[in-house]
């Protein structure tokens, strides 16, 4: 009955929450920005530090294969065609901390997101059968039930749930304890943080999305950001913890961050190693490099690399092997008014052993240990393949030309999309676009913050 509850409070949220103005969210997302934009927030509670806010991001895709089942293929989050999907509705309460200084400081956040987006938020990291042994896992309850068992696509999550203090050491030292977003790679699960709608494929099958541990990060100069963590929680190499199930499996994560003196120009490098689990040694490790630089003052290059590994790991054909993958993408943003932007994302995605990407991703998310799934009758494929992803993105923000004063619609941001997708199967055909190697989508979404 909880469960119902709290779907109803979400809902009734959505409808009932106060829109307020807003800041325009960052392009920048994560620890690299180059140019950091605070985040949307309400004026509750600021006599004390306290900040309330969030986002709604709902959008609508068009698949031109027009497939029968309605899914995407393997593309994550916007992965439903013909289909209006509430994305992300993200309601975050938190006391930001200090970055330097000569006092203590503490504070921390909790989010909560309700939408389509939930599912692959949650803290999955143990999944429903054993990587290493294809035996069903006990599953985390951190976030996985916490509402809508009816719904196929809709559920709730609790991404972050952290304290955070600062401490006047050297330069100063932040600090965070909880379940956090994962400070590795470019782009992020928060919709407000990423210049196009879809995702790549390196970001949703190469890299963690939280992580369960303790971060540290620290400022060595102007020119140097170190980060170290340990993360702990998960059945995957500390990727997607929890906090009730796997926490004698500790893992490493570290990363530092270069910035030119000019701010034009920045290299962040992140990676984290592990063994796969409480009940295996074997090796789950990855990096991510990230370049960035500012080609004119209008114009944004990102070059974004990952490379992961997992040992002795089962496989869709039911064999033991290491499995390797990585991916590269580039991204081009240039502002064409102070409120216009256009992007273009171009990527491959190599899953050598066909153990990170499946189709549809939801499908695989949403199966549980004795094998029952709730958003489809029908099992999700996984094969060695080379994904290829094209985009074209378009950031409106439209409040000069409404010429209108309401509120809500100072944070509105629109973002059309055009996203070709190919597949080459490694040794064997491969169609999983609805039984076809490629597919066209055309998508459109819009997102406010308060």
């Amino acid at each position: 009955m909880y469960k119902i509850k709290l779907c109803a409070v979400a809902m009734g949220a959505l409808l009932a929450f106060p829109v307020g103005a807003a800041d325009e969210p960052s392009a920048l997302p994560k620890e690299v920005k180059l140019e950091v934009k605070p985040e949307a927030k309400s004026e509750l509670g600021s006599g004390n530090g306290i900040e309330v806010g969030g986002w709604v991001n709902a959008g609508m895709t068009y698949n031109t294969n027009k497939p029968a089942n309605g899914f995407n293929g393997p593309v994550t989050f916007a992965d439903r065609s013909k289909e209006l999907q509430l994305n992300q509705f993200n309601v975050f309460v938190q006391r930001a901390v200090a970055t330097e200084g000569k006092g203590w400081d503490f504070g921390g956040r909790l989010d909560v997101m309700f939408g389509t987006d939930a599912i692959f938020t949650q803290a999955y990291g143990i999944p429903a059968r054993d990587v290493n042994t294809g035996q069903a896992s006990a599953r985390s309850k951190w976030d996985l039930n916490l509402c809508c068992s009816s719904s196929r696509f809709y559920n709730a999550a609790l991404p972050q749930m952290y304290v955070e203090g600062y401490a006047p050491v050297g330069n100063g030292l932040n600090l965070k304890l909880g379940h956090f977003y994962s400070p590795t790679g470019y782009e992020t699960v928060p919709a407000p943080d990423n210049f196009f709608y879809t995702k790549a494929y390196t970001f949703t099958n190469g890299e963690p999305f939280t992580h369960t541990g303790l971060l540290g990060n620290y400022v060595v100069n102007k020119n140097w950001a170190l980060m170290g963590a340990a993360i702990t929680g998960s059945a995957t190499g500390g990727w997607d913890g929890g906090l009730d199930k796997q926490l004698n499996n500790w893992g490493g994560l570290a990363g530092g961050t270069w910035t030119s003196d000019d701010k034009i120009s920045s290299v962040n490098l992140t990676g984290s190693y592990s063994n796969t689990s409480a009940q295996s040694n074997q090796p789950w490790k990855f990096y991510s490099l990230v370049i960035q630089h500012k080609v004119t003052p209008k114009t944004l290059l990102v070059l974004h690399q990952t490379t992961g590994f997992a040992g002795g790991v089962l496989l869709y054909d039911n064999s033991h092997k290491d499995a390797m993958w990585y991916g590269i993408d580039m991204q081009v943003h240039h502002d064409i008014r102070d409120n216009l932007s256009v992007g273009v994302r171009a990527e491959r995605f190599h899953d050598r052993d066909g153990f990170r990407v499946c189709s549809p991703i939801r499908v695989s998310q949403a199966t549980d240990g004795a094998g029952v799934n709730f958003a489809a009758s029908f099992p999700a494929t996984c094969r060695p393949a080379d994904y290829y992803d094209v985009t074209l993105g378009i950031n409106w923000k439209p409040t000069k030309e409404l010429k209108t004063d309401w509120k809500a619609m100072q944070s509105l941001n629109i973002r059309p999309n055009i996203r070709y997708d190919r597949v080459d199967g490694i040794g064997q055909a491969y169609n999983p676009f609805d039984s076809k190697r490629d597919q066209l989508l055309l998508s459109v979404d819009a997102m406010i913050s308060f």
